[in-house]
């Protein structure tokens, strides 16, 4: 296991490695962080605006939840939504996004930069992994934009990333699983391929069987009705295909919890 893997434990005790299977959930709220380390998640990845793909989250987000939780927590670096192209005055808001999230107890920080031509940003991605050491990083789904994912995965491996979460270039993991199980042999255990996108219990088996994955990453969410007796259906807060204002999804300690039972069961 590599640094900033360490489990320290659940409050719910069912923390730990899933029969040699690492499971990371992506979180956004304090109540789906809790209920991933009760289903037995071993790392979180804590963002905001999973709608978007996954966006930063607010300091005060990721002190509650080091509060509230004792599994690894990875902080997502990332700006906005959108592409993964950044200007000037955003690589400054990612290093000191970077440096806040160092200082309030992150284990491990997620981001990823390309070039206009689909090729990791090298440049930047060495400064940011500069800022962030000497915790662990991993590259998150900018993979997944690449021109090039084998030329990309050996960019990543000589810069020093521990791990790379993608759905092998494709809609979702289990799409990409010819690839994702090209990536892991092509890693040789030099960096960490995470399969992430989709996964449900539906599939997981056969996403872990078929790639050679030894982690997986989900949200194992669910639809939550607001407790708001009085409800105005005549406004939303945000685009109009954005998510109903009277319901949010959190992550499900039961699909979390089945999930981890699955990742046990594969041999």
């Amino acid at each position: 296991m590599r640094r900033g893997d360490r489990i320290r434990g659940s409050a719910g005790g069912c923390g730990g490695m899933a029969n040699g299977f690492l499971m990371e959930v992506c979180v956004d709220s304090v109540e789906s962080a809790v209920n991933a380390e009760r289903g037995g998640a071993s790392r979180l990845e804590l963002c905001s605006n999973l709608m978007e793909g996954g966006t930063t989250p607010s300091i005060g987000l990721l002190q509650v939840v080091k509060q509230c939780i004792r599994v690894p927590i990875f902080v997502m670096i990332r700006p906005r939504g959108g592409d993964f192209l950044y200007s000037d005055r955003e690589v400054e808001v990612m290093k000191t996004d970077i440096r806040l999230a160092k200082q309030h107890g992150a284990d491990g920080l997620v981001f990823g930069a390309l070039t206009e031509d689909g090729r990791v940003d090298m440049e930047l991605c060495t400064a940011l992994l500069a800022a962030s050491r000497p915790l662990p990083v991993t590259f998150h789904r900018a993979f997944d934009m690449v021109y090039d994912p084998l030329a990309a995965l050996e960019t990543l491996i000589s810069m020093g990333f521990e791990r790379v979460l993608t759905s092998g270039c494709d809609s979702s993991a289990l799409e990409g699983l010819p690839l994702i199980k090209r990536l892991t042999e092509q890693a040789k255990g030099r960096i960490v391929v995470v399969p992430g996108g989709g996964i449900t219990e539906r599939n997981l088996q056969r996403i872990l069987e078929g790639s050679g994955a030894s982690e997986f990453h989900c949200s194992a969410r669910s639809a939550k009705d607001s407790g708001m007796k009085f409800r105005n259906p005549s406004v939303t807060m945000g685009a109009y295909l954005s998510a109903p204002e009277y319901s949010t999804k959190v992550a499900d300690v039961a699909k979390v919890r089945t999930l981890n039972a699955i990742a046990k069961n594969v041999l």
